[in-house]
């Protein structure tokens, strides 16, 4: 098995607000991975005392732990699990009824000897190859299904789309979220690698158009998860008249997972 973890700010001068994990479990069969992209809130309260990066690494070390412990759990309870935990450790501190409470995109996978088992929540990405080289792209399109115009004011976003019926979701405060997620099941002998990447590293495809998402997965297999974002931050930088980034921020974190069964 070959693993690979990149997981890369956007800003050098502030914390990072991903989280990239591949646990295995001390029996050596099976594994699983964890990535989180923890959602930036515009300036304003958000009900809580703690930062993303925060709840990332404690919605994340939570994950990481259960989707390992307990193997026989489906990956949505095990998120269900994972977001009360998380909640449960600062309730008492915070309004987590907040639409702007900290909160994540999720992709979890979980593979054994019979089967790969994967779980997508909002706008993170996994890939996953067959053993003939084809890419399968199992993702969360609710947001991009969006129309644009209705995601140019935060105010909109929070009162009529952020975790509603009709708009997108993510994971904050209600363990109920993890019965939206996507999610299913392959049989092992089906997959031959996969990768997960936050949007700050899908930005190869998505923003950048320098190929499919087949031609990413080859350039991470043979040039490595870290050659990925560190050509995303050139592309970035080199679009001085924002040609492609448009209005978005200039670098966005990145984080990349592989791993070859």
């Amino acid at each position: 098995m070959r693993t690979e973890l990149v997981s890369e700010p956007g800003d050098p001068t502030r914390p990072n607000e991903d989280f990239a994990s591949v646990g295995l479990p001390a029996s050596g069969r099976g594994g699983a991975l964890v990535v989180l992209d923890g959602v930036t809130p515009p300036k304003g309260p958000t009900g809580c005392l703690h930062s993303v990066p925060w709840f990332v690494s404690r919605l994340g070390g939570a994950l990481t732990e259960l989707t390992v412990s307990l193997p026989d759990v489906p990956l949505s309870e095990a998120l269900s699990l994972a977001v009360a935990r998380t909640a449960d450790s600062h309730a008492h501190s915070c309004d987590l009824s907040h639409p702007r409470t900290p909160q994540a995109t999720v992709v979890l996978a979980r593979w054994s000897e019979r089967a790969l088992e994967y779980l997508v929540l909002s706008d993170s990405t996994l890939l996953v190859e067959s053993p003939d080289g084809a890419v399968t792209v199992l993702a969360d399109d609710r947001l991009a299904l969006l129309p644009r115009e209705s995601l140019t004011t935060d105010a909109h976003i929070d009162a009529h789309l952020r975790n509603k019926e009709g708009g997108f979701f993510t994971a904050a405060a209600d363990p109920s979220v993890a019965g939206r997620a996507v999610t299913g099941v392959l049989r092992r002998e089906d997959v031959r690698a996969l990768a997960a990447l936050t949007d700050g590293a899908t930005r190869w495809v998505e923003t950048f158009r320098e190929g499919d998402w087949t031609d990413l997965f080859t350039f991470v297999r043979k040039e490595g998860a870290q050659a990925l974002v560190t050509r995303v931050r050139e592309l970035e930088t080199a679009d001085e008249e924002r040609e492609f980034l448009g209005r978005s921020k200039r670098h966005d974190d990145a984080s990349v997972a592989f791993v070859e069964l």
